[in-house]
């Protein structure tokens, strides 16, 4: 049971550089477009962060939405996933709108006020959520919106529910809870 849980990443743990080619291929776009799903967040000339950004899936959408004006600065823990993202980035000729961010186990490393927050499947791998949200909290401007994703795959419903507490303890309000398939998703916003 063991094995199969570590095979499955059914347990904490931060995904794999390599897991990142299954996890953005162009068949995922069908599931998980971009743009049509962060569209309702996103305008031009805003400045967003894609935190556990992978190679890029979300980090490229989000940088055609915020146009030439806008910014997206794209975290990760991973060097291999940001190589990756950079690389894919420049052939999309969306490099000079995207800043790369490595980011350590207990610190994202964003400074910068931003508009809008993306964490897509991987707040579950954060050891500490509430220092983890706090940090979120504290980038976002006010009234700043923060979409939250995690995989019915490796959360429950239960999960999810404590994880969106964890994030109201700290300041955040729950704003909708957009469709997103195989999620649980909240928009949550930072109040003023």
């Amino acid at each position: 049971m063991k094995l199969i849980r570590k095979i499955l990443f059914l347990d904490e743990h931060v995904c794999p550089w390599w897991c990142g080619y299954a996890l953005d291929n162009p068949l995922r776009r069908l599931i998980h477009s971009p743009e049509k799903m962060l569209r309702p967040y996103l305008r031009e000339g805003m400045t967003a962060a894609d935190i556990g950004c992978g190679m890029g899936h979300f980090s490229l959408g989000m940088a055609k939405l915020v146009g030439e004006a806008g910014r997206v600065i794209s975290a990760d823990l991973q060097q291999k996933m940001l190589d990756r993202l950079r690389k894919r980035a420049e052939r999309a000729g969306l490099a000079d709108r995207i800043s790369l961010q490595l980011s350590e186990q207990d610190t994202i490393g964003i400074t910068e006020a931003v508009d809008f927050v993306l964490t897509f499947w991987m707040a579950h791998e954060v050891p500490s959520a509430k220092p983890f949200f706090q940090q979120i909290h504290s980038i976002l401007k006010p009234n700043g919106k923060w979409l939250l994703a995690e995989p019915k795959l490796h959360i429950s419903n239960s999960r999810f529910g404590k994880t969106l507490a964890t994030a109201q303890e700290v300041g955040f309000r729950v704003t909708a809870r957009p469709r997103i398939r195989i999620s649980y998703a909240a928009v949550l916003e930072k109040g003023d």
